[in-house]
């Protein structure tokens, strides 16, 4: 049998880089997807591999399960009802194992994500010959979470032939987890995420893993459930930035301007604060929804006023800003700043030959347009067919 899983990328509403310093961030995920399928060879294939196809970049790995049993010979019998992190041994023996793939120079981030990939797989599964297929529709190293949402699906598919959740294999279509499934999935898809970056807030994941929006603060992950349905223009300037360094930038200019930047983050609490209430709050018609919008469209252009003042923001994502401002349009950069992606809010009485002229003159630019509805359904899997 085979398992398909899927699991959203996120955006960041309001709140990043100010998050750092204790005020609220608005995270939501959007309805673009990475997808993870899962299949086990029958006694007849007689295959003794773990194969990994990453469908997108065009490339393909495979290892004998007993190299992998190896590497890990002093790891603890797989146990996938208990998250383990990955020890520093294990770490290394499989560095080696990804080492002697020889994975192109240009494509050597991926290595990362080949090493979560071989530790969610081996303590959730086992040693078991596989083949695992992934594709996204998440751009890379964007900041919209594509790691994330790997690790999230990645746990769902292998977790759904595990002996840890109870799911109902005859079921038609996608299916969901119950609570407390997801609460393990989005343990094991943290421990992946560590493998990544080291010290993830945990805020990927977590919307990845629940869907709809979050709201967080000082390590506290609040879910906000929302009937509202808001469309985003989400621009990928395809400028690489520094995350590390941006984060870095802002913390030195805290401490050369105490009180002033004190004054700014409180301004992105409040501004966090508040698109929170407009969007848990209930929109009963179109004219209560267009005020929601226009509301949060400014709370948008004052958060992105801030973030200038903060330093993260670029040549490239002030070109988006001025381009969405001749159609009236509120933008906002996401994330960590400094290149990556830029929000633009799409109102629902907008006309489709506006959001079509605004992305025809951005892509003129160079840069790579993309439609996403916000605050959707979270990880979810499908048993055969999915269509």
């Amino acid at each position: 049998m085979e398992v398909k899983a899927r699991a959203p990328g996120k955006i960041i509403l309001s709140g990043e880089h100010a998050v750092v310093h204790g005020s609220t961030a608005v995270a939501s995920s959007i309805d673009l997807y990475t997808y993870v399928s899962l299949r086990f060879p029958t006694p007849s294939d007689n295959d003794d591999a773990l194969r990994l196809q990453l469908k997108d970049v065009g490339l393909e790995f495979s290892w004998p399960i007993g190299r992998i049993k190896e590497a890990l010979s002093e790891k603890d019998i797989p146990n996938s009802s208990v998250p383990t992190s990955c020890s520093i041994e294990s770490l290394r023996s499989l560095a080696a194992l990804v080492d002697e793939l020889k994975i192109p120079e240009a494509k050597i981030g991926l290595g990362a994500g080949v090493l979560a990939f071989l530790w969610l797989y081996s303590s959730i599964q086992g040693y078991k010959p596989a083949t695992v297929v992934i594709t996204s529709e998440l751009p890379l190293g964007s900041g919209l979470g594509s790691s994330a949402a790997l690790c999230v699906a990645l746990s769902a598919a292998l977790l759904s032939f595990s002996d840890s959740v109870n799911l109902d294999l005859s079921h038609q279509g996608w299916l969901t987890f119950g609570e407390s499934e997801l609460e393990l999935l989005n343990k094991w898809a943290f421990e992946g995420e560590r493998i990544i970056h080291g010290k993830p807030s945990g805020i990927d994941n977590t919307v990845s893993t629940y869907g709809n929006m979050i709201k967080f603060k000082s390590g506290s992950l609040t879910r906000i459930k929302t009937n509202m349905t808001l469309k985003m223009l989400i621009t990928n300037t395809k400028v690489g930035r520094n995350t590390k360094a941006l984060v870095a930038g802002v913390s030195e200019r805290t401490l050369r301007h105490p009180e002033a930047m004190a004054s700014v983050f409180n301004a992105v609490d409040s501004i966090s604060t508040e698109l929170a209430a407009i969007i848990r709050s209930p929109a009963p018609d179109d004219l209560s929804l267009t005020e929601k919008e226009s509301k949060i469209e400014e709370l948008m252009e004052m958060n992105q006023g801030l973030l200038q003042c903060m330093g993260v923001s670029h040549a490239s994502i002030e070109t988006v800003l001025r381009t969405t401002l001749k159609y009236k349009l509120a933008s906002k950069l996401t994330g960590a700043g400094g290149g990556g992606c830029v929000l633009t809010l799409l109102p629902t009485l907008l006309s489709g030959t506006v959001v079509d002229k605004v992305t025809s003159e951005l892509e003129s630019c160079g840069f790579h347009c993309l439609t996403a509805a916000i605050g959707g359904n979270g990880v979810e899997i499908c048993f055969g067919d999915s269509s």
